[in-house]
């Protein structure tokens, strides 16, 4: 499961990360990654709902911040991510999305 919030700004941000990594602080060298509640706390969603939510964000011209393995993969298969584009933090993958 994972946690779904979009962020009403300039563009839409949606910000998705797996459940159980919801208030973790992970840091990796130089690298610091803060799944904070404020941000990532949101809807709770199985994969499939997700990915159709990013699906018709990024329809919606929005950019995207998934944190866990979970999230990256509804958003590799939502079309909205690449396998080059994923950074990992402690074995954590994450990535960034504009579209």
């Amino acid at each position: 499961m994972m946690q779904v919030k979009i962020h009403q700004a300039y563009r839409k941000v949606v910000a998705v990360c797996d459940s159980d990594l919801l208030g973790k602080r992970l840091v990796e060298g130089k690298r610091l990654l803060d799944v904070k509640e404020t941000f990532y706390s949101g809807e709770l969603m199985d994969k499939e709902k997700a990915v159709e939510l990013l699906k018709c964000e990024a329809a919606d011209d929005s950019t995207f911040n998934l944190v866990g393995k979970e999230a990256i993969e509804a958003g590799i298969e939502a079309g909205i991510i690449e396998e080059k584009g994923i950074m990992k933090v402690q074995n954590i993958p994450f990535a960034l999305g504009l579209l």
